[in-house]
């Protein structure tokens, strides 16, 4: 397919770009457009639920704040006690989370089927492993039909996730052949594929059933596709599906220098009818988990760019030029940023100097605390078509989360460890507060047990 794919434009003076520009690193300097706020009035919600609220202050007056606006408090002990390990015997604690997670209960009128938190889905036959571009030409109609039910839990990863064979006397050759096998699908894993089994996608059943899609509309999604695989940077991956093109699957890595560092963030995308007129109708795999004033836990994604945010010009969707990378690239740049404290409207005004900072620096202990239990979400839970990845990048990032962990422990600020470094020294003059201390240390552990089930070295010596 000969499509002519145009570069896709800077928006340096129209974007409401805060101190989140920090969050583009140097290698991802793709485009970024649109601004964020932590509420918003647009029709474009994926729920109706209210969020699990904590907020500093709860009797300040702050005007900026409704009832979704906030994180869940990490020391609330009935939310926090399952990641919590006192038990000398790990064995005995991981599988004591792994029943504890199976039977979390959320809060009333989030949705049903949480990904993560549900029993197990039967095994699915795995990702096709054609080539994307083989598809893109091919792919020109949907499915007629649709599952009677698609679940939206992802299937359950095993207790030892390498699947290691155990017993008999070859079974530590059989360990190393398949660890062997493991990390070269890690590392050969595409930015972009095309795969097959759409029925634990959030839209499923919604879009184009049983009709032949337009074909300017077929077009342009083909267009989508190759513009993402052509252009996705190193820490955004995708997914497509050959029978329902109006369905995608996205999992972005949290920045480094954020407190959503070295975190895999997964998100379900449809393509309306009606594209690109409108903006695709995105999803966020939150595990009922409110990490970011943008991110709510009902799984709506606040951001101008899909009109679910008041925005100017080029901040909002622009059907001629606006597409799905800058989307990706935007929620990555400017949702995941290293001051999500400031995407609240109005804060970057009410809260100034020290006291702003100080918010900040609470928010983003709040926030790395809520990334560490999703990222236990996602190991255990790792959505179809992305096992390989989930598995791969927790093996090769455990000591880097663990050496963070402990860094903050040590009183380093969030953000401030980038890959297993503290970068600015002078940053420990601002000290951690000693709630979160607590609450990473006594985290570390079960952090620990997990990732070595998971196959990654090396991770006992941050045991505490």
């Amino acid at each position: 397919m000969d499509v002519e794919i145009e570069e896709i434009s800077a928006y340096d003076d129209s974007v409401k770009v805060k101190d989140n520009k920090e969050a583009m690193t140097e290698d991802n300097p793709d485009t970024v457009a649109g601004s964020t706020s932590g509420s918003t009035d647009s029709g474009n919600n994926n729920s109706s639920n209210s969020d699990i609220s904590y907020h500093e202050d709860q009797n300040d007056g702050d005007d900026g704040l409704d009832d979704c606006d906030d994180m869940s408090n990490y020391d609330d002990d009935d939310d926090e006690d399952y990641m919590y390990y006192d038990d000398e015997d790990d064995e005995c604690d991981y599988l004591s989370m792994q029943a504890q997670f199976d039977n979390v209960d959320l809060p009333a009128g989030v949705e049903a089927t949480v990904s993560w938190l549900n029993e197990p889905a039967p095994s699915s036959k795995v990702s096709s492993q054609a080539s994307s571009s083989s598809h893109l030409a091919g792919a020109q109609t949907l499915n007629p039909t649709l599952p009677e039910h698609a679940s939206s839990s992802f299937a359950q990863v095993p207790t030892s996730s390498s699947s290691l064979v155990s017993g008999g006397s070859n079974s530590h050759l059989k360990e190393e052949v398949t660890e062997d096998d493991l990390m070269k699908k890690y590392q050969s894993f595409k930015h972009f594929d095309v795969v097959e089994d759409f029925s634990d996608h959030h839209y499923s059943n919604l879009g184009v059933q049983g009709q032949q899609p337009p074909k300017a509309w077929s077009k342009k999604v083909q267009d989508e596709w190759k513009i993402l695989e052509n252009d996705l940077p190193d820490t955004i991956y995708v997914r497509v599906y050959e029978a329902r093109m109006d369905l995608l699957r996205a999992v972005i890595i949290g920045p480094q220098g954020t407190p959503y560092h070295d975190g895999l963030f997964v998100f379900d995308v449809l393509f309306p009818q009606n594209y690109p007129d409108v903006p695709p109708m995105v999803y966020y795999y939150s595990g009922g988990l409110r990490l970011n004033p943008n991110l709510y836990d009902c799984g709506k994604v606040c951001l101008s760019l899909l009109n679910t945010w008041t925005g100017k010009g080029n901040e909002r969707w622009m059907p001629n030029s606006s597409t799905m990378l800058q989307v990706l690239v935007s929620i990555q740049a400017l949702i995941l940023n290293a001051k999500p404290f400031f995407n609240e409207p109005g804060y970057e005004a009410s809260y100034v100097g020290p006291e702003g900072q100080r918010r900040s620096n609470s928010y983003n202990e709040d926030a790395f605390v809520l990334s560490l239990k999703t990222m236990t979400y996602t190991l255990r839970r790792p959505p179809k078509h992305f096992e390989e990845l989930v598995i791969g990048h927790f093996r090769c990032h455990a000591v880097d989360i663990l050496s963070a962990c402990e860094a903050y422990v040590e009183g380093a600020p969030v953000g401030s460890v980038v890959k297993g470094i503290v970068q600015d020294l002078s940053a420990t003059a601002e000290k951690s507060s000693s709630t979160f201390r607590e609450s990473v240390s006594r985290m570390k552990n079960g952090l620990i047990s997990l990732f070595t089930k998971n196959g990654a070295n090396d991770c006992d010596r941050f045991r505490v």
